[in-house]
């Protein structure tokens, strides 16, 4: 865990970025949000104890959203679709963090700045798929204020919270919509960028996802996805990641270990750069050749 700090300091000291802030709220905002997770480990429990995950698939949600997406993952109460499971989101998953889920999340900021330096922040566009409540977005517009951005997530309860946490900032848009169609044109982002969702994933909805993100692409973009380590990555973590879905509903968290995710980019025209492991998470990067090198290709 230190060592994500450290990046961060290290980052910090180059120049990359400022130490952002995690703009948690004032102290009684912080005790709310923490009552609200307290009071839901009891019902966690008994899930988890009985086997019980699809509490949230009912005749008023059913058909709304993705099969897949109506599930109480991490058993918790309202899987993703109410405004409590919204509220108590980011104490849960700094707890499950043990305290480093910004910290892994920051970890996307340096891959940004190398395709964002130099350039005029107000000319670029990022999209940021599964936004969630908003907090790596907060992050990315502490650095580069004058981005536009956009956040997209199913969740209607999701994106009321973001933009609560995001109301201090301009330019950014968020939007109620699926990552399996991505209501953006072609070639229209410098970046994108997707936190914590691909191992939530099945097989076939992670390809479709990555069929619109390389879609949305402009020549020369970047993808970005922070998500868990996989098995090979981290020796001393295998049994971490065996652990995890057992602790917590995942369904799709063990073909997500074995998943070939640089096979996936290669199948849609985007080149896997690197990884780079961050505690128990890890950072992928894909870029999409620029349009002299896509050209070049077409041409062989």
């Amino acid at each position: 865990m230190a060592v994500l700090f450290r990046q961060d300091l290290a980052n910090v000291e180059a120049g990359i970025y400022p130490l952002p802030a995690d703009h948690d709220g004032s102290l009684a905002t912080l005790l709310r949000r923490s009552r609200l997770f307290f009071e839901d480990l009891p019902d966690v429990h008994r899930r988890r104890e009985s086997g019980a995950r699809d509490e949230v698939l009912t005749a008023e949600t059913s058909g709304k959203r993705p099969r897949y997406y109506l599930q109480n993952f991490h058993f918790q109460s309202g899987g993703w679709l109410t405004e409590d499971s919204a509220r108590r989101y980011d104490t849960q998953v700094e707890v499950l963090f043990q305290g480093t889920a910004n910290a892994t999340r920051r970890q996307a900021l340096p891959q940004l700045h190398e395709i964002f330096a130099g350039r005029d922040q107000r000319r670029m566009r990022l999209l940021d798929v599964g936004c969630g409540t908003g907090r790596f977005l907060d992050i990315v517009k502490q650095v580069w204020p004058r981005l536009p951005a956009v956040g997209l997530d199913m969740s209607e309860a999701y994106v009321r919270e973001a933009k609560r946490h995001l109301r201090r900032w301009a330019r950014i848009d968020l939007v109620v919509g699926n990552g399996e169609k991505i209501p953006m044109p072609d070639d229209s982002q410098d970046a994108v960028t997707s936190i914590f969702l691909f191992h939530e994933l099945p097989p076939k909805v992670r390809r479709t996802v990555f069929d619109e993100f390389a879609r949305v692409l402009k020549p020369g973009g970047r993808l970005i996805l922070v998500d868990s380590l996989q098995r090979g990555d981290e020796p001393d973590y295998e049994g971490l990641l065996e652990l995890f879905p057992q602790s917590f509903h995942e369904p799709y968290y063990a073909s997500y270990l074995e998943e070939d995710f640089g096979a996936i980019a290669r199948a849609r025209g985007l080149t896997h750069t690197r990884d780079r492991n961050a505690f128990v998470s890890k950072v992928m990067i894909f870029d999409k050749p620029a349009a002299r090198a896509l050209a070049a290709a077409r041409k062989t």
